[in-house]
């Protein structure tokens, strides 16, 4: 458990779908319609009511009725997250040779399925940048961890 009383993650937790919708709340900062969250991921919309039900089930959203949807703490730490790593692993990518938009394609085929530990290796790996190909980069969690990894070795 961490400060904020619920379970640590793995990034592994979410389809690529539930996924597009969190960092979709995300970026929309605040309350989102049902029907915008519909039309910008080209879903149904009673196949976005059940994934929202699913992840306000599971914590990551509150449901307001007749409004939409917002973010708990939990599903903002979270969606965060998505993002940051969504940031680290296209930047990786395009050190590689993709142009900007080819990473952020490939990268959000399997993104969902690179997990936090990874992520974070990959971020000290390239000394912890501060500006992906997609936006900034936060680093609070993946520097924090790098420190008490430091400490530990030293002891």
């Amino acid at each position: 458990m961490n400060e904020q009383n619920y379970p640590e993650f793995t990034g592994l937790e979410l389809s690529p779908r539930k996924v597009d919708y969190l960092k979709f709340i995300l970026e929309k900062k605040g309350t989102v319609k049902t029907t915008e969250i519909s039309s910008c991921l080209q879903v149904d919309p009673s196949t976005t009511t059940k994934t929202l039900n699913e992840l306000a089930a599971a914590g990551y959203l509150n449901h307001i009725p007749y409004r939409g949807v917002d973010l708990t703490e939990m599903g903002k730490e979270y969606a965060e997250f998505l993002i940051r790593r969504h940031r680290i692993l296209s930047l990786l990518f395009t050190h590689y040779g993709l142009s900007t938009e080819e990473a952020c394609a490939e990268v959000s085929r399997f993104e969902a399925f690179v997990s936090r530990d990874a992520v974070n290796k990959i971020c000290n790996s390239m000394g912890h940048p501060m500006v992906g190909v997609c936006g900034e980069i936060s680093h609070e969690k993946c520097l924090h961890l790098d420190q008490s990894l430091h400490l530990e070795h030293n002891h």
